[in-house]
């Protein structure tokens, strides 16, 4: 006669798995919140470091990486050569180059009454009218400086400066103190991410700064280069401005720095993905604690069952479950949480919400892993029990 052999049903096992954790809701709720936390910090961390870098991404390729400035090595705004602008301008893939000097011993002031070194850290710059097309520059106000201005007292400001001196609007009677004279402000700027010293400058033409010392030496040069010869063109720029002393002539490109920021970015983000999946391991151990816990508590009815025929594999694999389900409810709990933080994040901030398919991903199958783990030396102590040892412990 044939023994009949065990079997457990598909639709029989999950009640089983989920007997403990609806018996006890607060653990596993608890236990839960570990993997939670840990799924949470993934998501959100990848989310908003993917948000952040497309937004720095649209940043730049909106403002270009072909900007290139040159000035003398040290960072002072040493004069120039007078003919830097014109040999730069001759110099293959330029398409676009402009001049500005620094007056050094000129500040800009609200009035006539202020004392002369309270200038704010404001800076006068004689600039060329094609500033603005150079720079991809925009008015918030006004007019911008034309060859018909530039030879009179007329001023346009910085952001930064029409901030520090007070002006958001403009009327014919706005006037500010430079040089000694009065001034005529006619535009303000808005933001110039790429060149921020412009935006804490009053620019004055060319034509009335030689009444103020401008003696024709730019300080500073700004040029757009063709994109797919930026830096072939950089290398011969110091060499055009300076054949004597190229070593002398610093060639810098403004959006370098915020390609810089996209590295930080990544490495901020490899610091706090680790934080994320420690979170993640501590909720592990707390699940396989909790589920030790169980088997301790249902000695009883591992025995019972054992002794009515289930086996080993219906044990382990009732066990085996509860800590997956534990895992993925932890996981998918996280995975919200996760999403509904960068959202909040993003929308703050004004960047589109970008939650990568791969970070979610990423997320539930570390859960799963987690859950599995977890569970495994558990189910198998469960199995393992005798029923004649799980029954003399009732």
């Amino acid at each position: 006669m044939t023994t009949p052999v065990s079997r457990l049903r598909a639709g029989d096992l999950v009640p089983l798995a989920t007997v403990g954790l609806r018996s006890r809701r607060t653990r596993t709720a608890l236990s839960t919140l570990g993997i939670a936390i840990g799924i949470a910090a993934i998501v959100a961390v990848l989310g908003i470091t993917r948000s952040s870098q497309s937004e720095l991404l649209d940043r730049i390729d909106r403002l270009g990486t072909n900007l290139l400035t040159v000035a003398e090595l040290g960072g002072n705004e040493e004069p120039l050569p007078p003919t830097a602008r014109t040999s730069i301008a001759r110099t293959d893939g330029v398409e676009h180059v402009t001049a500005t000097a620094q007056l050094h011993d000129t500040g800009v002031y609200r009035n006539d009454r202020i004392p002369a070194g309270q200038s704010g850290g404001m800076e006068v710059r004689v600039t060329e009218t094609t500033l603005l097309s150079t720079l991809d520059g925009h008015l918030a106000a006004g007019r911008f400086l034309t060859p018909a201005t530039s030879g009179y007292p007329v001023v346009v400001l910085g952001h930064g400066a029409a901030e520090t001196l007070g002006i958001a609007h403009l009327d014919p009677a706005t006037r500010v103190w430079l040089g000694g004279r009065w001034f005529t402000v006619a535009g303000i700027l808005q933001p110039v991410e790429l060149a921020p010293e412009i935006d804490r400058s009053a620019l004055i033409g060319t034509g009335i700064a030689a009444s103020l010392g401008y003696t024709g030496h730019p300080t500073l040069l700004y040029l757009r280069a063709a994109t797919e010869h930026v830096t072939k063109t950089a290398g011969l720029l110091a060499r055009a401005v300076n054949p004597q002393f190229p070593q002398e002539v610093a060639v810098t490109r403004p959006s370098d720095a915020l390609e810089s920021r996209l590295l930080v970015a990544d490495s901020t983000t490899s610091l706090l993905l680790g934080l994320g999946t420690v979170a993640l391991l501590v909720g592990g151990i707390g699940i396989a604690n909790v589920m030790v816990i169980s088997v301790l508590e249902r000695r009883t009815e591992i025995g019972l069952r054992r002794a009515l025929g289930a086996t080993r594999p219906h044990i382990a694999t009732q066990f085996l479950l509860e800590s997956l389900l534990l895992a993925v409810l932890g996981g998918f709990t996280g995975t919200l949480l996760g999403s509904v933080a960068t959202y909040i994040t993003a929308i703050n901030r004004h960047w589109q919400p970008i939650i990568p398919p791969t970070g979610i991903a990423a997320g539930l199958g570390a859960a799963v892993l987690i859950g599995a783990l977890a569970g495994l030396y558990p189910a198998t102590r469960a199995a393992r029990l005798a029923p004649t040892d799980a029954l003399r412990s009732a």
